[in-house]
């Protein structure tokens, strides 16, 4: 990943630049089915793929630090996979076993779906959402005022459940199980890629963390989402393909329309 010389030098050389393009890395995990390997296939590309992100597990010592027991806890409030796989492995570690009649709020019906590798379904309660917090309002509202909740979550928190809590003055605790760091990624220090593809703000602090001296130069950003794309902007580099967009509204479609402009007339 090493590159030198000056982020934005000319920035009028980097909103119309389509060079072309031989290499991309995917700052994400590689997947069995992707409709990159299309793009890889078609362009004649070499498409790698990287976790610049993991999660780490916060370890039993380190929560009973909190002096928190799970099963204290008369409902649970599940906002992603890894909170519930960390929230039971520190449950096996303390040797807790949740009550029957725990009551489980999941924010998708993936995330509930997933819950069943860990409960029994029909002898639980569980309320399902179908992408926000305040998909579960009516659940909230029933229930606030005979339980207490607990919400498991990671070094990063998880700000738009805090804050419905909050307003809406439901009696809560959050616990953090798990942490989400930069991975390392120092074996990349010498090599190079046409275009780095992101998915998140955290890519982006991975990629300083490893690299901090590093520059755009001829390098092309592509970024998904709004506030990656914030990210990319505030570390004065420019983003060459942004999605979702209404004519791109995913990102190997948004490749697909720049690799399309890199053919020389």
């Amino acid at each position: 990943m090493a590159s030198r010389g000056s982020a934005l030098a000319n920035e009028d050389n980097y909103i119309e630049r389509y060079k072309e393009v031989k290499t991309i890395l995917v700052s994400q995990p590689k997947p069995e089915r992707s409709p990159y390997y299309d793009l890889e296939k078609k362009w004649g590309l070499k498409i790698d793929w990287r976790q610049f992100i993991h999660v780490e597990p916060v370890t039993e010592k380190e929560f009973r630090k909190n002096r928190l027991r799970p099963d204290s806890y008369s409902s649970i409030i599940f906002t992603s996979k890894n909170a519930i796989e960390h929230f039971f492995r520190l449950c096996e570690e303390m040797r807790i076993k949740m009550p029957q009649d725990t009551k489980y709020f999941c924010l998708t019906e993936t995330i509930a779906n997933y819950l069943q590798k860990f409960i029994v379904y029909r002898k639980r309660k569980v309320f399902v959402g179908k992408r926000k917090v305040e998909d579960l309002n009516n659940y909230f509202m029933k229930h606030k005022e005979k339980e207490n909740f607990l919400l498991p979550c990671s070094n990063l928190g998880a700000k738009q459940v805090v804050a419905y809590l909050d307003k809406n003055e439901i009696n809560y605790t959050d616990a953090m199980m798990y942490r989400t760091v930069a991975s390392d990624l120092s074996d990349l220090s010498d090599v190079t890629y046409d275009i780095l593809v992101f998915f998140s703000p955290l890519g982006i602090e991975s990629l300083y963390e490893n690299f901090p001296s590093f520059m755009q130069n001829d390098t092309r950003f592509a970024v998904f989402g709004k506030s990656t794309l914030k990210a990319v902007e505030q570390q004065g580099l420019y983003p060459n393909i942004v999605a979702p967009t209404p004519e791109t509204p995913s990102m190997s479609m948004a490749l697909e329309k720049y690799l399309q402009k890199t053919i020389k007339e």
